[in-house]
């Protein structure tokens, strides 16, 4: 980066961040797992919406073509294909695709639209939500069914013999039936990200979202489940009930603190992999990018001087992996201040925080508390930070702030003195996201039909999405791979079969 000035804020498009209580930051775990909502880890820009007008271009107009594209431009939007859908003596009709900033500047350039004498706006389709027609998934046969022979193989009564197996073995269930390559994506809707509690129905394009990654990134098939309860209970319950289709379970957007007894319950009571990935996936993607992130600046992680500020599900999780890989001076922050031994109100996951952090029993604010320290971790709400606030941190300063959808401080916002910048966009460099993660977890534990996925096979994980970036190709905009790099979940993967094969947990043996 440019040296600049300690309190000199870069602004290629500045806005202000607001400040918030300084002693309170809200502590609500944000998932930086973007499921369904995320695109291509690409330029995006301001145009991130799209949509399609379907337009009659009258012919007694000639210029009516020139006028709808200046109409468009003025309004600030762009024009991209112009498709010619029907023509008839008195009109032409068109398909345009118009990119907008938002929803509401899509309307604007709309009404601008229809002032045009020779144009009549017939349709606006929203592209996200043509893209979700239908679902986004479907069930698709491996073997077809073109004769009798193929009938009575697949189903009656040939079908017996292999029922008659699995009753004898169960295990066979793995190698003659969808269980050992399919993944449930468990959800009860409670904490969709940026969203909230919005109930399970709201909550399935998310969890077909998460199905489609998982397809995308490791070949490993899934299936979303949405259940209609919020009770421990009846979700642990309703999990058990199903698991004998899934080789392995994924909850997903499950609010804390009931998410971490779902998923206790869950390991305790079942023989496959229970992986929450709202703290798992998002620990090792944090992990591997604080590692690199590390070594860019050149600095060991046992001496960054950590402030992290969110102490939610996922909150907590990167946290102890930061602990995990050997960091040792993190101060953290809930709803009411700072995590200390003896402080009222904290949770028992923030009690044991409060055991293994903050060894000076610091009591300041988060911003008292940036002055001096390297690392910034968030997992809040958006806008807590300025450019000054962060200015007082240290030389070659390291901020991931993953609030989604709006992080903790812009990257435009963040001062000289910041090395390195994440968050959990795809509109920027280092995108913590969790498909870096989820799938080749998956992938390496279906194949090596592990009973559970440990903190070491994540912690190995970390490290190993962590070295597909050489040491030389280190840059403060690229610390961390993209999902679309055809290497990471084979990384992953690999990671989670060698450890299980070394620990002994594999059931399958590993060529």
């Amino acid at each position: 980066m440019a040296t600049k000035s300690k309190n000199e804020v870069k602004k290629p498009r500045a806005r202000k961040g607001k400040t918030s209580p300084e002693s309170a930051p809200p502590s609500a775990s944000t998932d930086t797992n973007v499921d369904a909502k995320v695109e291509a880890n690409a330029e995006v820009g301001e145009r991130s919406y799209t949509m399609i007008v379907r337009a009659k271009l009258l012919r007694n107009g000639r210029g009516a073509l020139a006028a709808f594209t200046a109409a468009v431009s003025n309004a600030g939007g762009d024009t991209g294909d112009i498709d010619v859908v029907q023509s008839t003596a008195g009109y032409m009709l068109r398909d345009f695709n118009i990119g907008a900033r938002d929803v509401k500047h899509g309307e604007a350039i709309i009404e601008e639209l229809k002032k045009l004498s020779d144009v009549e706006i017939v349709q606006v389709s929203d592209v996200v939500f043509l893209k979700h027609l239908g679902g986004k998934i479907s069930i698709q046969p491996t073997s077809e069914v073109k004769t009798r022979i193929d009938l009575c193989q697949v189903y009656t009564p040939e079908v017996a013999r292999v029922c008659e197996a699995i009753k004898n073995d169960p295990e066979k269930a793995f190698n003659l039936t969808i269980k050992g390559k399919m993944v449930a994506v468990i959800s009860d809707g409670s904490r969709v990200l940026s969203l909230g509690n919005i109930g399970p129905l709201a909550a399935l394009p998310v969890m077909e979202g998460k199905a489609m990654l998982f397809k995308r990134f490791a070949n490993v098939d899934a299936f979303p489940i949405c259940l209609n309860t919020q009770n421990v209970d009846e979700i642990v319950a309703a999990v058990i009930a199903i698991s004998p289709n899934f080789g392995a379970i994924n909850l997903e957007d499950i609010q804390s603190p009931q998410c971490y007894e779902v998923e206790r319950r869950l390991r305790a009571a079942l023989d496959i992999p229970v992986f929450h990935d709202d703290q798992h996936g998002t620990a090792i993607v944090v992990g591997a990018a604080a590692i690199n992130a590390a070594k860019f600046i050149k600095k060991p992680l046992a001496n960054l001087k950590v402030v992290a500020v969110g102490t939610g599900a996922a909150g907590m999780a990167c946290i102890k992996m930061l602990i995990d890989l050997g960091v040792r001076d993190i101060i953290a922050f809930n709803k009411d201040g700072a995590v200390y031994k003896g402080a009222r109100g904290l949770t028992e996951t923030e009690t044991w925080l409060a055991d293994n952090s903050n060894q000076g029993g610091f009591k300041g604010t988060y911003k008292e508390a940036l002055k001096g320290r390297d690392m910034f971790l968030g997992l809040s709400v958006g806008g807590l930070l300025t450019g000054a606030d962060v200015s007082v941190m240290n030389k070659k300063a390291i901020v991931f702030a993953l609030a989604n959808p709006r992080a903790e401080i812009a990257p435009e916002e963040v001062p000289a003195n910041v090395a390195v910048m994440a968050t959990g966009s795809s509109k920027y460099p280092n995108q913590i996201n969790n498909a870096l993660a989820f799938p080749g977890i998956f992938r390496g534990a279906l194949e090596a039909r592990i009973p559970q996925i440990t903190e070491e096979m994540s912690i190995n994980a970390a490290r190993a999405l962590a070295g597909l970036i050489a040491s030389k190709e280190l840059d403060h905009d690229y610390i961390i791979p993209t999902v679309f790099d055809p290497r990471v979940a084979k990384a992953v993967a690999e990671a989670v079969k060698t450890t299980a094969t070394k620990n002994g947990t594999a059931k399958r043996a590993l060529r």
